[in-house]
């Protein structure tokens, strides 16, 4: 009976990818605006589509190498008689996830370049209208998703299990190793656009806000193209890989560990109905987003709220009866007694995304007070602006941190974990309460598609009032458009702590599962038990590298914006000087230029960051062996969590203290309150949008790839 429910992950995945296609279809049928408005969008397109060519042509590069390390480490080994180091499966599982999350920053992309315009247009009929159009945009990214990741999973399910019916330790190896390829390319779309969008923004920023005293996307800014081009290459495409990777990976750990609980097809099944009953809440809380004209920011940050609030809602009350099914199903095993745990884990989940939500919002909205009160600090200039922002940052990490961590430990506890008293990490109780720390983390993933809608309008917002600006539209339509773009920062930021607080969730579960299936290969290779002890000194050396590494990915990843910028400032400096005419607005920028140096700044830069990520878990393991792997790991996950969170909440309150300011508040636009809240705002670019949300991809790559090279280090570990 419950092999039947398989069909269910596909009806998922069916009402996902369709509803997606429908949002995308009432995009395409509101008008373009003008002329001048498809102008202008059309050149956004052009420099998004030629990126995303080129960024995915270097990716694919590298996919094509990796494949060929892995079959090479799966298949000469059996040439002469041996088990391989990896399974025959993981080369195929790699490419299909990276391929499908190339495929997911691909189709948000085209949808957002092809809304920015249409957004702008329908804002000069009604704020709620302009609302409507991103905010569909937004959705297809969303569902596109979830759709793909409960499809790709599925289907992997079923050929491992009915087809070549390989054993479960196979399925769940060969489960990691997708979610390695889907993290691999999410990480090189995150680093790639972040260092493409904010390089165009900073260079924007300071030349044009800031030395030449004109307005914000003003046409006589030559790098006002590659700023839209950005939002959509960085903040939609690289958004949406990442969240992919998340939705994907949380997944994953989780059906690891269902075997080692003795769940077997009924530990599989439960997170994939947790998630398609997310999509079909999402898809309900979609028709709640409306708002009315001349709202505020908190009424338009309550239209938002009321959608995700009633597909949380919904989905908390739809869980427990399938929760029942499935769980007194006669392959559920010791499943059946813990349907009340594993219940209450899900409700843990789900309030913690919430929770930790709410801290980000509070921390980061124009609407809360640490947000007002550093936009004031603005009266003393910049340098007490970006102190009081640092500070801010710090401070918000304490309640994310202390909310992941008391969600993970009552799930443990309350889903079996309570009765793990032996120590002994074979113990089916143990790997029960980890099913529910996995189980926490897909819980809060699996409204994703609406969360991630209430994100990834945001850009097309932004794209909008950037062609109103160029097309010289009537200023109510800027200010409409500005609303939704405060409001989108406020959401990214919210949705940017919600994606690294269940990555941070995840990175537990495969942290554990590493151990796990270490912990058995080694006893097969003759090696004892591990010494996991905090003092073996390579477990302590992993712990300090993990952390060494955080900070140097996250100082490749600013350094890289930093490089691209200056290259911006120095160009468009050179064209306010050498084009005559050009900033008196008798002569036409060269955009293409900007676009291009952004490209070759950004494709260049990614590199170093995304091979340290992963290559650094291969190197951690052979220098230190499987213990030390453990701690590097640890070290990953706690410290890039609470670095993240820093970096992301920082450089939202500097955006949206500079948005408050521009508002009209503290002496507004051009004011010296307002020049001081540019800098700021420019320095906390590379932190919110470049190296903070970047940190989701580190964790998991870095996870996955351990585990996929475990028979590695054991073969090769220097230490152990």
């Amino acid at each position: 009976m419950i092999e039947q429910l398989f069909w269910v992950g596909y009806l998922g995945a069916f009402a996902s990818l369709v509803f997606a296609f429908l949002q995308a279809r009432k995009v395409f049928k509101y008008e373009e605006g003008n002329e001048t408005m498809i102008k202008i969008a059309q050149a956004i397109r052009a420099g998004a589509n030629a990126f995303m060519k080129r960024q995915y042509g270097t990716v694919t590069v590298f996919l094509v190498v990796m494949f060929a390390i892995l079959s090479a480490l799966a298949y000469i080994p059996m040439l002469f008689g041996n088990d391989g180091y990896i399974n025959p499966f993981t080369p195929f599982a790699f490419i299909t996830g990276g391929a499908f999350t190339a495929l997911c920053g691909f189709v948000g992309m085209k949808v957002s370049t092809n809304a920015n315009a249409r957004t702008a247009y329908a804002a000069t009929d009604s704020l709620n209208k302009a609302l409507r159009v991103s905010f569909a945009s937004g959705s297809v990214m969303g569902f596109i998703v979830n759709g793909l990741a409960i499809l790709e999973i599925t289907t992997w399910y079923i050929i491992l299990k009915y087809v070549f019916k390989v054993d479960d330790n196979v399925i769940a190896h060969t489960m990691v190793t997708f979610g390695m390829g889907v993290a691999v390319v999410a990480v090189f779309a995150r680093v790639g656009g972040g260092i493409f969008t904010k390089a165009a923004d900073v260079g924007a920023d300071l030349v044009g806000k800031v030395e030449a005293g004109i307005p914000e996307d003003d046409p006589r800014n030559p790098a006002v193209i590659a700023d839209n081009v950005g939002d959509n290459v960085g903040d939609v495409a690289g958004m949406g890989a990442d969240l992919h990777e998340s939705n994907s990976n949380a997944l994953v750990a989780t059906i690891a560990i269902s075997f080692g609980a003795g769940y077997g097809i009924a530990g599989f099944m439960l997170p994939i109905v947790i998630s398609v009953i997310g999509i079909l809440c999402s898809i309900l809380g979609t028709f709640f987003v409306q708002t009315k004209e001349k709202a505020d920011q908190k009424t338009l940050l309550n239209s938002l709220r009321r959608g995700v609030y009633v597909a949380g809602g919904t989905a908390a009350i739809a869980t427990l009866p399938l929760i029942y099914f499935i769980g007194n199903s006669e392959a559920a095993g010791p499943m059946a007694d813990n349907i009340w745990g594993l219940y209450a884990s899900v409700l843990v989940g789900i309030a913690a995304g919430f929770i930790v939500s709410l801290f980000t919002e509070y921390y980061t909205s124009d609407a809360s007070s640490p947000t007002r009160v550093l936009a004031k600090s603005s009266d003393s200039g910049s340098a007490p602006l970006i102190i009081g922002g640092m500070s801010l940052g710090m401070k918000s990490t304490a309640g994310p941190v202390l909310t992941i961590s008391g969600a993970a430990i009552i799930s443990f506890m309350i889903s079996g974990g309570f009765r793990w008293i032996t120590g002994d990490l074979t113990d089916p109780t143990y790997s029960m309460g980890l099913y529910g720390i996995g189980l926490a983390a897909v819980s809060m993933l699996a409204t994703n598609a609406i969360i991630l809608a209430t994100d990834a309008f945001g850009p097309v917002a932004d794209n909008a009032g950037g062609i109103a600006e160029m097309a010289k539209l009537p200023p109510e339509v800027r200010e409409r458009t500005d609303a939704l773009d405060a409001l989108g920062n406020t959401t990214a930021a919210t949705g940017k702590g919600f994606a690294i607080a269940s990555n941070a969730f995840t990175g537990l579960a495969l942290l554990v599962s590493y151990v796990n299936i270490a912990q058995a290969q080694a006893y097969d290779a003759g090696k004892g038990t591990l010494n996991l002890a905090i003092v073996n000194p390579p477990v302590l050396i992993g712990f300090f590298g993990g952390t060494a590494v955080v900070f140097l990915f996250a100082a490749l990843c600013m350094s890289a914006v930093q490089r691209a910028a200056q290259s911006i400032v120095k160009e468009v400096r050179r064209q306010f000087k050498e084009i005559k005419g050009l900033l008196e607005g008798n002569a036409e920028a060269d955009y293409a230029t900007c676009v291009d140096i952004c490209t070759r700044g950004a494709l260049k830069e990614m590199i170093a960051p995304a091979m340290l990520t992963i290559f650094g878990p291969i190197i951690a393991g052979l220098l230190l062996g499987v213990s030390g792997v453990v701690g590097y790991l640890a070290g990953i996950i706690i410290t890039g969590f609470a670095v993240a969170i820093f970096m992301m909440n920082s450089g939202g309150a500097w955006d949206n203290a500079k948005k408050f300011i521009e508002a009209g508040n503290l002496g507004g636009k051009g004011s010296d309150n307002h020049k001081a809240a540019v800098i700021g705002d420019t320095v906390g670019d590379p932190l919110k949008d470049t190296a903070g949300p970047s940190f989701n991809n580190v964790i998991t790559v870095s996870c996955t790839v351990a585990i996929v090279f475990i028979g590695v280090t054991i073969a090769f570990g220097l230490l152990g």
